[in-house]
């Protein structure tokens, strides 16, 4: 091998999907530098996130902790049901409208814990109506867990009316915030949120590595035992972060750490979380009024969509999904497939380091595509 070689990486695409998602040239710059997991330094940036995180979800120190897991934002989903929920005694309500509450009944199957699934359609929000009358008849029922943003079709469930009146009833919330947290406020203390779930390669801008996770305090404390995994026991992980000033119990994603941090300082520069999501906000209503334009239809309606990803139907029943995702990469872009059970649909993520400028070029491709394929 030529070790005088130089690299020169290739131009990089714009993701258009829920994350990964296009990051800033400086959070990618941050990774081309090595470090050691017991650098003090490193503890304390560590420790830095952590408290940046309680700024963002709107918490006081005082009564919630913020706990990194190494692994995808999954990884992070299952080690707070496997920790939060206990071996005995204990049941699961899931409020179910799309393909990640699904995946959150599976990690209860995996995992042995009893569970009630609440299906709703893909198209239409949770309801609190249902979900009381289901409450009332499971009173059984312990925990209650249920997805913010899902981004099967992208529709925003109403977390901050129906979170509030499930706590009132003592049942302890957790609440996917995956796809949404850094993008969409949340104020999870008014919200008695007792688990907060996100990731670091979504709304934050970060680079795959590690989920995040807000817990009451109150509420994790009571945890120690439970957990149905040594690498995923989300207590054990907390009080080492707690007792030893930042330490990861095993090797961390150093380099994603870092990238992080700088995230965390482009979101403060942007103007917080209001700034980003006007930011999403805006790139979401230009792109749905485009592809409307163009000839392709929502899967859902405005009044329920969030500013993080958009579904389009299929416009036709021959549509080449894969002729368009090909095109659109070839020339820079890359979309998601449709993850709707019963609806041909595709993507079109609408965060990350992605500009109205982005969105109206992707539209012109998007237009020309069809103009020559007809």
């Amino acid at each position: 091998m030529d070790t005088d070689q130089k690299y020169e990486p290739q131009p990089a695409p714009i993701l258009l999907t829920p994350g990964p998602l296009t990051t800033s040239p400086v959070v990618k710059k941050q990774m081309s530098v090595d470090h050691g997991t017991w650098d003090d330094e490193y503890k304390a940036d560590t420790q830095a996130v952590r408290q940046a995180l309680l700024k963002l979800a709107n918490v006081s120190s005082a009564n919630y902790t913020a706990v990194l897991m190494q692994g995808s934002g999954t990884f992070a989903v299952e080690s707070t049901i496997g920790t939060a929920v206990p071996k005995q005694s204990a049941v699961l309500m899931i409020a179910i409208n799309g393909a990640y509450g699904q995946r959150m009944a599976q990690i209860a199957d995996y995992l042995d814990i009893k569970h009630v699934d609440l299906n709703f359609r893909e198209d239409e929000i949770t309801d609190w109506h249902q979900i009381e009358r289901a409450l009332d008849a499971h009173p059984e029922v312990t925990y209650f867990a249920i997805v913010h943003c899902e981004t099967t079709t992208g529709i925003l469930n109403p977390i901050e009316t129906i979170i509030p009146k499930v706590h009132a009833k003592g049942i302890t919330t957790i609440v996917d915030a995956m796809s949404s947290f850094g993008g969409v406020p949340i104020d999870v203390e008014k919200s008695e949120i007792d688990y907060l779930i996100s990731s670091s390669n979504k709304c934050i801008q970060g680079v795959p590595g590690f989920g995040l996770v807000i817990a009451r305090k109150a509420v994790i404390d009571e945890t120690a035992g439970n957990a149905r995994s040594l690498a995923l026991d989300l207590y054990d992980q907390y009080k080492c972060f707690e007792d030893n000033d930042g330490k990861w119990r095993f090797t961390s994603p150093t380099h994603v750490v870092y990238a992080f941090l700088q995230a965390l300082r482009e979101l403060d520069a942007e103007g917080g979380v209001s700034g980003r999501n006007a930011r999403y906000a805006q790139n979401e209503k230009m792109l749905r009024a485009g592809m409307i334009e163009i000839g392709y239809q929502p899967v859902i309606d405005e009044a329920v969509q969030s500013p993080i990803i958009t579904s389009f139907k299929y416009p036709t029943a021959d549509f080449d999904f894969r002729g368009l995702y090909e095109y659109l990469k070839q020339n820079g872009f890359i979309i998601y497939p449709g993850k709707v059970s019963n609806i041909d649909s595709f993507r079109i993520g609408n965060i990350g380091e992605v500009y109205s400028g982005d969105i109206e070029e992707l539209l012109t491709l998007i237009k020309k595509h069809d103009v020559v394929k007809v």
